[in-house]
């Protein structure tokens, strides 16, 4: 039985994934890899972050392309069967399909894992083409050459040695394998190769320059099929009740194409309407590694930027390298940004860098509580007292908090900018996440009746509307149990005047509507003058 030469396989899962209630036709990507096919673009590698649907489009691949076994029936129903060109490639070749995660049972070294690789190939070669039987041939690459024929090569994780840091010491000798069965070779039509790391540059004479690229980066054509659009995510939410496109699209939205379109995690999108609820699915359990993994190579450069993004500000920085395969540890600011950039944990777009939607928003939260972040893992532990003196009522202890955050070694927090008083309010009530849903500042409004100071401004500025204007911070309580919070900012008056605000622009209303009885108000100002924090609490009607 075949191993990776025209087996079924790709057609039985991509059929699985066809019968699944949430599917998504991508099929359209196969007229742009069939145009490649016996070309000087016939090498093509995309990388794209875990769970972006690189292996369904493979498995896709496979199915379309494979000679040994009819798919009609399965792609008559699909958008590539509308191309002029669907018939000409539609199950026409032979197709070698490689997951490049596999290890060998024999032994976890170099060699057992790549002869494999060798042995998959060559026995199925051999039993493929019994003419070749008996006859010896020094390598693989003489051995398809015999056979006469032309193979279409899908490789799927391509860079699992590199991203699991396995065999060091022999990567190179991976990439020259790689290099040696495919460049230049008569028998490939085409090479189609997916991972996460993009390809390392070492030069132009690189094992694998012949491959044209498309990363998080840099993909001008296949940006669109690795991930939801926004209109496959609504025609996905019509199909169910439970969640809104509102709740979807704040939790999952993020990343964008070149031309602006938004993109969505496909899994996180998929396992939401299925559970019908909303929640991080980018990982399974507590903190996600790799954000702490990529930031504990320079905490002192990268925390200040941490504690802006989850403050939902942009970090301005000009990327221009990718971080790639057998590239080693991040060493400095820009190759910490970059490799988060691949791996799908910040997008990047117009030279910002940002936090892409609330589950890695959440994600970046519980990092900040790692003691690698030294006193802003403090400042979080604190936290929950500042929520339980605020349900208690004890607003003197919650400016007693503020004001040690805002004297903390972190210049972010030293209001030298309009936006500093929320990101310590944020920092402050971080804690309060695991019992509430918190939202700010959403929509920009500005005072034309009177001047107002910058850190006054930020608290008017792209506000979360509810009842006749628009509050800094609304905590909508996970239980009956809690109460709701509203939290209005002042610079330069009183709290008392943020709490007259809250009443007389009925920003409890919001929280009515959701069936709230309890809300308390929190004023808080700041005077620039004395550089002190007031905080007053109130329960309100």
């Amino acid at each position: 039985m075949a191993v990776c030469l025209n087996t079924k396989s790709a057609l039985i899962l991509y059929q699985e994934l066809l019968n699944s209630e949430y599917f998504v036709d991508k099929s359209a990507i196969i007229e742009n890899i069939s145009k490649r096919i016996r070309t000087n673009t016939k090498y093509v590698c995309i990388t794209k972050p875990r769970r972006f649907g690189k292996t369904s489009i493979l498995n896709m691949l496979g199915a379309y392309f494979n000679k040994a076994y009819s798919a009609k029936e399965v792609f008559d129903k699909l958008e590539i069967s509308k191309s002029q060109k669907y018939h000409t490639y539609l199950n026409q070749y032979n197709v070698i399909s490689l997951c490049l995660n596999n290890l060998s049972g024999k032994g976890n070294t170099y060699h057992d894992y790549i002869d494999l690789i060798k042995d998959s190939i060559i026995n199925d070669i051999r039993e493929a083409y019994p003419t070749l039987q008996g006859r010896k041939f020094n390598n693989i690459p003489e051995l398809l050459t015999a056979t006469e024929d032309e193979f279409i090569f899908l490789i799927d994780e391509w860079d699992y040695i590199f991203s699991h840091e396995l065999y060091p010491e022999h990567q190179g000798d991976f990439l020259e394998f790689l290099r040696d069965l495919l460049k230049d070779r008569p028998y490939v039509a085409l090479t189609y190769m997916t991972g996460v790391l993009p390809i390392k540059k070492y030069s132009t004479g690189s094992a694998l320059n012949m491959f044209k690229e498309y990363t998080m980066l840099k993909d001008p054509f296949f940006e669109e099929y690795f991930g939801f659009t926004e209109s496959e995510v609504e025609m996905l939410c019509e199909k169910q009740t439970a969640l809104s496109m509102d709740e979807i699209r704040d939790w999952y939205n993020g990343y964008q194409t070149k031309d602006g379109s938004r993109i969505y995690n496909p899994r996180s999108v998929i396992c939401a309407l299925e559970d019908a609820a909303c929640q991080s699915y980018w990982t399974r359990t507590g903190k996600m590694d790799e954000v702490l993994f990529f930031l504990k190579y320079n905490i002192a450069e990268v925390r200040d930027d941490v504690v802006k993004m989850v403050n939902n500000m942009a970090v301005k920085i000009d990327i221009e390298k990718e971080y790639s395969a057998g590239q080693g540890n991040p060493v400095n600011r820009k190759d910490i940004y970059a490799a988060m950039v691949i791996y799908g944990l910040l997008s990047y777009n117009d030279g910002e860098l940002r936090i892409p939607n609330k589950e890695l928003m959440i994600e970046f939260e519980n990092a900040l509580e790692d003691d690698e972040f030294g006193y802003v893992a403090k400042l979080v532990s604190s936290s929950n007292e500042v929520l339980e003196a605020t349900l208690n009522k004890k607003g003197e202890v919650v400016a007693s908090y503020l004001h040690n955050i805002h004297n903390s070694e972190l210049p972010i927090l030293k209001y030298n900018d309009e936006n500093s008083l929320s990101c310590v309010v944020t920092l402050a009530y971080l804690a309060a996440r695991n019992k509430y849903r918190v939202e700010r500042e959403e929509k920009s409004v500005r005072s034309s009746s009177k001047a107002v100071s910058p850190l006054d401004e930020t608290s008017r500025t792209a506000k979360s509307h509810a009842g006749k204007g628009y509050v800094d911070f609304i905590f909508y309580p996970k239980r009956k149990t809690h109460p709701g919070i509203i939290i209005e900012l002042k610079a330069d008056a009183t709290p008392e005047t943020a709490i007259a605000q809250i009443k007389e622009k009925e920003y409890s209303e919001k929280l009515r509507k959701v069936n709230v009885k309890k809300i308390l108000a929190v004023g808080i100002n700041y005077d620039t003058r004395e550089k002190e924090h007031q905080c007053i609490i109130e329960e309100i009607d």
